[in-house]
């Protein structure tokens, strides 16, 4: 029996390779893996001595050599591969132990292109990929995590051909994560804007959830090794785990409240903004948040975008919530909220950018993400806005770009006082806010109304007029954008185009 073992990382190789030895496989090996296994008394055939042929090209070409490849993809249930081996004297590989350079954390690193490149493994994945194809007969092991429990099943003589598929599974996937990973990161280093028509996405198992947006389903948390930032690499400070829904409303939370400057709170429930607001610190900011709707905000995930202090964690502390994000806590209020342990605390740091991807059967719809606020402002109407409702114009715009569609935002003075969320028709939209807005006595006289797509009828001006809206913004773009600009001026109410559409589905 033999075993080739070729790892660049080299935790639990000895101790692997130790059981092999005892179970009488004999070991070629290549590089300084070879130099560590002999160093440590074990025998090992180095890849040269069995191929007659040099390491070349500073490593580059180590084993790719028909004597490995023949002893790993000869198949002994083909009588004709059994002739072929036996009359070059290529005796079979039985199993294969190897992982490869390490690409993906040479990504962050301050290394030119062509050292980068130098850090792409071919040797690597030819031995996986040839390993996992003849599974029937070799066993390949890629991950050191796999290197205890193969070790103790195949001493007891339990290793199933399962196993074996599972292990193949393994290193096949390890591949295609390991080429998909090269394949996006020199698309970005080559500036290379367009999808080629084969398109691979490298995802990596954090975790899997106790269940997906529903408890029948089935759900996981994947991280994409090119982003390093975003909710999955928050850190969670405390309380229950992460589920599949607070992943998602986390992270609409946490990047909306990026979107602001001045102390900002956002409250989000089932993926939609219920409060926002500005405040002269988080603390006033938190308290004109809820008081928009506090009954969504019960059961809530609230976000900041400072530093959370004891006298802020103080009110957190009072009313259920499901989570907190910040990029900061205090000890003191670390220490206050504590006490409830099942509130889950996130450490945000921020985000990037990369693909918003969408399921739908038989495929996926790939956009770029929405990053866009306007391509300009125009005011449309006779009359100008006012210093401070330009303020709460561009304050609601980036609220309603985060709001599902079809959505309107109503907001004065830094906050919203009433949000329309989802429904078909956009006036309805408006009701909605204009309801709640009045359930919880605001005063909507002076406000402002913000609109993520266009206006199809004068009908949403004529409402918002009647309860004291002054002043709209919206993308324009409609068939009956006159009609709409006549209605703001007969009611002498302002209204400013952004040029940009922001639906969100």
């Amino acid at each position: 029996m033999r075993a080739l073992i070729s790892v660049y990382n080299k935790e639990g190789i000895l101790e692997f390779a130790k059981a092999l030895d005892d179970l009488g496989y004999e070991i070629v090996s290549t590089g300084g893996t070879a130099e560590l296994l002999s160093q440590h008394g074990l025998k090992v055939i180095k890849v040269e001595e069995l191929t007659g042929f040099p390491e070349i090209l500073g490593g580059r070409v180590k084993t790719l050599h028909p004597t490995i490849h023949a002893g790993i993809l000869y198949r002994d249930w083909v009588e004709g591969d059994t002739l072929q081996i036996q009359e070059l004297n290529i005796k079979p590989i039985d199993v294969v132990v190897v992982n490869l350079y390490p690409f993906e954390n040479k990504l962050n690193q301050d290394l030119t292109e062509q050292e980068l490149v130098e850090f792409i493994d071919i040797g690597g994945p030819t031995l996986l990929r040839a390993s996992a194809k003849n599974f029937y007969r070799v066993l390949v092991v890629c991950d050191p995590k796999d290197y205890s429990w193969v070790a103790q099943k195949l001493k007891s003589g339990n290793l199933s051909f399962q196993d074996r598929k599972y292990l193949a599974y393994k290193a096949f996937s390890l591949t295609a994560y390991y080429d998909a990973l090269i394949s996006r990161a020199l698309s970005s280093l080559f500036e290379i804007d367009q999808l080629s028509e084969h398109f691979a996405l490298p995802l990596r198992l954090a975790n899997a959830l106790r269940y997906g947006e529903n408890p029948h389903q089935k759900g996981w948390l994947l991280l994409n090794p090119l982003e390093n930032l975003g909710i999955t690499r928050s850190k969670v400070l405390q309380g229950k785990e992460m589920s599949f829904n607070n992943y998602l409303d986390a992270d609409t939370c946490a990047k909306l409240v990026s979107e602001f400057q001045k102390p900002a709170c956002v409250i989000v429930k089932h993926g939609n903004p219920c409060g926002v607001a500005l405040g002269e610190d988080l603390l006033s900011a938190f308290e004109k948040a809820i008081s928009t709707d506090p009954e969504s905000a019960f059961g809530g995930v609230v976000a900041f975008n400072d530093r959370v202090d004891k006298a802020l964690a103080g009110k957190l502390a009072d009313m259920f919530l499901e989570i907190v994000v910040a990029p900061e806590y205090s000890q003191e209020a670390l220490e206050v909220l504590s006490k409830k342990k099942n509130l889950r605390l996130i450490q945000f740091m921020g985000y990037s950018y990369a693909f918003d991807i969408k399921k739908v059967s038989g495929g996926y719809l790939f956009q770029e993400e929405d990053t866009i606020d306007y391509q300009k402002l125009e005011v449309v109407s006779q009359r100008h806005p006012t210093h401070e409702e330009m303020e709460d114009m561009l304050f609601a715009w980036k609220v309603c770009k985060y709001i599902k569609s079809n959505a309107v935002v109503i907001a004065k003075d830094g906050r919203t006082l009433g949000i329309g969320s989802g429904n078909v028709s956009r006036v309805d939209s408006l009701r909605c806010a204009i309801s709640r807005a009045v359930r919880y006595g605001f005063d909507l006289k002076g406000s402002v109304l913000a609109s993520e797509a266009f206006f199809p009828f004068r009908d949403s001006i004529d409402l918002a007029h009647s309860v004291g809206i002054s002043a709209v913004i919206q993308p324009g773009g409609s068939i009956r954008d006159k009609e709409v600009i006549q209605a703001v001026n007969e009611h002498s109410m302002c209204m400013v185009f952004t040029h940009t559409r922001h639906f969100r589905h």
